[in-house]
């Protein structure tokens, strides 16, 4: 165990210290005039790598760039700012067909409601930059519910816009040097415990139905609800950001890729109230059926999370549309509840599948993971309709799931796995994990799961010894399609997608 701790403690001390510097001191994608041959010069030439993939710096440097001062901004917190980005945006729209466009915010801090932003827009904010959302709920619009949600996500009916917004868009980036997004969403917060919105809370960053997306080099704090998320889109990048809200702020996720398809997310810090990544794709029994929009084909590395009262890497909720082909590598999971979790009940539907999480280490965490198919919500009623009426439908599948290259110490719980008897967990597989769980903790509860594990401390529970030998694990597992020009093909309710990183 001494060794382990040794191991531990330096893959911590590495990660941490890749990950910050890659924030810190990296590229930042900065879309000034000579900021392009800055980029081009640290990058091999056309191109800037991005899990493996590349995306043409052409692309990233824009020809017009404008100031949000020239439209009458002033940064001083105080002043409203609304009108100022959204004219600003509005005249940048005329540059679209002409190599797109650079809207520059300086030092300052910049107060605004919501605003849309436009395609072949880049975002900028500088160092010391701050956007600083208005806390008066006017000034963040009601629009009407995502079809696979059917409603808003807290209360029926419509949902407040998100701060930064856009919808059918193309080329986008949020980018900076290491500018700031406040969301300030103390308020917001305070109206959700007691139980005080007229409509749900609206997310710091949403971007619908949009493709070929880059949010980088930036930090986003105390978003109202979830921080980033992207919904409906394709070819989402999402590197050298750092997510932060208190522990106890109520539902504020980090990074939700939501029935999104070839998305990267890599070199990020996140703590954050809720689940520093959550991957989703519709929810429960509204729309998310028949519109079935899976999540697929995703990478995240690299990535340090710290969640408090939920995980790390969550899979669900909100899954009836379907997760698959995920890879999740050099994860670093400190101070909290769960490390990876996968939540969903009879009656969602939907399917996880193909995912493989390896490389990661965790400390100070209660549950290491936690896969369950009894989880409860507040759309219970319409789940167990569904249920009765339509059975075999209505079970969730799980299958095809890999764990493996894994430490952690401080633990209290190694895992807790529990599937239906009518539709288990299949071909799940463990291999090369040891956890230190503490003195007075337990191991691994198990029902409703088949599987396969090798070299795995605290030895786990039969159901997880059931397959005779690993050739489940070397042969289930797809790794995620990232390739340009790359044809994806998935469940017979859902359409093929097709990649093109460029």
């Amino acid at each position: 165990m001494v060794a382990i701790s040794v191991l531990l403690l330096l893959i911590l001390v590495l990660s941490c210290s890749c990950i910050s510097e890659s924030i810190w001191g990296g590229y930042g994608l900065a879309m000034t005039s000579g900021a392009c041959a800055q980029v081009s010069s640290r990058m091999p030439a056309g191109s800037v790598s991005y899990c493996g993939q590349s995306i043409n710096i052409a692309s990233l440097c824009r020809p017009h760039s404008v100031s949000i001062t020239e439209f009458g901004a002033i940064g001083d917190g105080v002043t409203p700012n609304t009108h100022a980005f959204q004219n600003a945006i509005f005249y940048l729209r005329s540059f679209a067909d002409k190599g797109g466009a650079q809207l520059y915010v300086p030092r300052g801090k910049w107060l605004t409601g919501s605003f849309n932003l436009t395609s072949h827009l880049t975002l900028y904010l500088d160092e010391g930059a701050v956007i600083l959302a208005s806390q008066d709920p006017t000034q963040w619009p009601v629009i009407g519910p995502l079809p696979s949600y059917g409603q808003g996500r807290e209360l029926n009916g419509a949902r407040h816009i998100s701060l930064i917004h856009g919808e059918n868009l193309t080329d986008v980036v949020i980018t900076g040097k290491n500018g700031t997004i406040d969301g300030q969403g103390l308020l917001w917060w305070e109206w959700s415990r007691t139980q005080s919105l007229n409509y749900s809370r609206g997310h710091l960053v949403e971007l619908i139905n949009s493709k070929n997306v880059v949010v980088s080099n930036l930090t986003f704090l105390n978003s109202p609800f979830w921080t980033i998320h992207p919904v409906y889109c394709s070819n989402v990048v999402v590197r050298d950001v750092m997510v932060v809200t208190p522990a106890n702020s109520p539902d504020t996720d980090g990074i939700v890729p939501d029935s999104c398809t070839h998305v990267c997310i890599e070199d990020c810090y996140i703590s954050t109230g809720a689940n520093a990544i959550a991957i989703k794709s519709g929810w429960d029994d509204y729309e998310s059926v028949s519109f079935w929009k899976e999540s697929a084909d995703i990478v995240v590395r690299r990535v340090v999370g710290e969640a408090p009262s939920s995980a790390v890497i969550a899979f669900g909720t909100e899954m009836s549309g379907g997760i698959s082909n995920i890879q999740v590598e050099e994860l670093v999971v400190r101070n909290s509840k769960t490390g990876i979790r996968l939540t969903t009940a009879a009656g969602r539907g939907g399917y996880v599948t193909n995912v493989s999480l390896r490389g990661i280490v965790m400390h100070n965490v209660v549950t290491a993971f936690e896969f369950t198919a009894l989880y409860s919500s507040s759309n219970a009623h319409l789940i167990l309709l569904r249920a009765l009426h339509d059975p075999p439908a209505s079970y969730p599948v799980v299958e095809k799931i890999l764990i493996t290259n894994t430490v952690g110490e401080n633990i209290s719980h190694a895992g807790d796995f529990k599937g239906l008897s009518m539709a288990p967990f299949k071909d799940i597989c463990l291999m090369n994990i040891s956890l230190e769980v503490i003195s007075g903790g337990f191991d691994w509860n198990c029902s409703g799961i088949q599987g396969f594990s090798t070299n795995v401390f605290p030895q786990p529970c039969s159901d997880l010894r059931s397959l005779a030998d690993e050739s489940v694990c070397r042969t289930a597992i797809i790794q995620p399609t990232t390739d340009t020009a790359t044809t994806t093909t998935i469940s017979s309710k859902s359409s093929s997608s097709s990649s093109s990183w460029q």
